[in-house]
């Protein structure tokens, strides 16, 4: 019997879009002999459908309209399973659409990606592909991330985390900021990816921007030095807290000196659309880049193993996505952040090792079985009597309430 694999993918996130590019893409490649797939495309209101054109890229220019046609479904536990069940319910007949084995959340960005949804699917008792909840809201929290690792002894940047209230006062936070770094600086929201709301200011008129834009889309921003004569290296990591294993290492080719939005998908978005259903290699995958990078031997290795060991560390699981910045000045490499859910799984950093996606998907669902039968073997409740002797108006007998 096949097990059934839900992918979820959309959700309230500015990377609604980008998620269901990296969605289709692997609904196209999960081997079908092995799995039986079931997209669950999540509105920008966090509503699930599903239907028979849920995985048509070409549906999701006319979203309204896809809607129409598409079934709205809750989760509902059932005993030992999972269903999803036809939301309103209907008065007479069957609304269960269908049972679910295993989620895989192929998200990206906030209330999605940083362990908000893998919680919901935990507390249902669904294996879920990929990381866990703490490991999906560190790596989100850029800040916590940062601290995390540097306790372990993985070079990162030094940073300061600022919050709304910081920004009430606007100058005495620039004033704070240039008391403690030098020109240029790195402005991002804490828990945003694809490069949304980052900016560089070379000086105060430039920080006062990059400010202004950060805030619009995160109560808390982090900012570091920016470095100056810099070469960005990214690298995949699959595997859980036992073993793990790198991909080949990328360059990515930016037009700009940070890697916009732009430069990661709106360039190739023509392809994307076209290659998505059959899990081309699209969408992140079309960004310009050199693989494998342009480094040394040792450089490379140098990565692999600090990508390996931030993994392990940060207690991730299927696959990661984890970028470096490279001062060529001074030769240091620092981490720069973990992408728990990349875009396009980054797949096409596999295929130059021999890992076809399909293996790819199959090794991330494994784990995440792998992770479900271990979860069995904890005790997490257990029988009391402590209730019995409680009386909440008086307090109770034998006891400090």
């Amino acid at each position: 019997m096949k097990l059934k694999v839900a992918v979820l993918f959309g959700g309230k996130s500015t990377e609604h879009e980008i998620s269901i590019i990296s969605a289709i893409q692997a609904i196209g490649s999960i081997d079908r002999e092995k799995y039986e797939v079931i997209p669950v495309y999540m509105t920008k209101n966090n509503d699930y459908y599903v239907g028979e054109d849920i995985d048509k890229i070409e549906e999701y220019t006319h979203i309204p309209e896809l809607l129409k046609k598409s079934t709205q479904v809750i989760w509902v536990k059932e005993g030992d399973r999972v269903s999803l069940i036809r939301y309103p319910m209907k008065k007479f007949g069957n609304n269960t659409i269908t049972q679910v084995d295993v989620a895989f959340p192929i998200v990206h960005g906030t209330n999605v990606e940083d362990g908000t949804l893998q919680g919901f699917l935990a507390t249902l008792g669904l294996p879920v592909v990929g990381c866990d909840v703490l490991s999906s809201a560190v790596g989100m929290n850029k800040y916590v991330m940062k601290t995390v690792l540097k306790d372990n002894g993985i070079p990162v940047l030094d940073c300061k985390c600022y919050t709304w209230k910081d920004y009430e006062d606007v100058e005495e936070l620039v004033n704070r900021i240039e008391a403690t770094f030098s020109y240029p600086v790195i402005i991002k929201p804490l828990n945003l990816g694809s490069s949304i709301g980052i900016k560089k200011a070379s000086d105060r008129e430039g920080l006062l921007e990059a400010l202004e834009l950060g805030f619009e889309f995160s109560k808390k921003i982090l900012v570091e030095h920016a470095i100056s004569e810099l070469k960005e290296i990214n690298c995949s990591v699959l595997g859980d807290y036992e073993s793990a294993e790198a991909s080949e290492c990328e360059e990515p080719v930016n037009s700009d000196d940070i890697l916009t939005f732009e430069d990661k998908y709106i360039g190739g978005a023509k392809g994307a659309a076209k290659g998505a259903k059959s899990g081309g290699s699209k969408g992140m995958a079309s960004l310009k880049r050199k693989i494998p990078a342009d480094i040394t031997p040792e450089m490379r290795d140098r990565i692999r193993k600090m990508a390996v060991d931030a993994f392990i560390c940060l207690g991730c699981s299927g696959v990661s996505r984890i970028d470096f910045m490279i001062d060529m000045a001074s030769g240091e490499v620092y981490l720069n952040e973990i992408n728990t859910i990349p875009g396009s799984l980054s797949f096409y950093l596999w295929e130059p090792l021999g890992m076809k996606y399909t293996h790819l998907l199959d090794n991330m669902i494994q784990l995440a079985l792998k992770a479900d039968r271990e979860n069995h073997k904890v005790v997490y409740s257990f029988e009391t009597n402590v209730l019995e002797g409680v009386h909440l108006g008086g307090g109770a007998k034998g006891s400090k309430m």
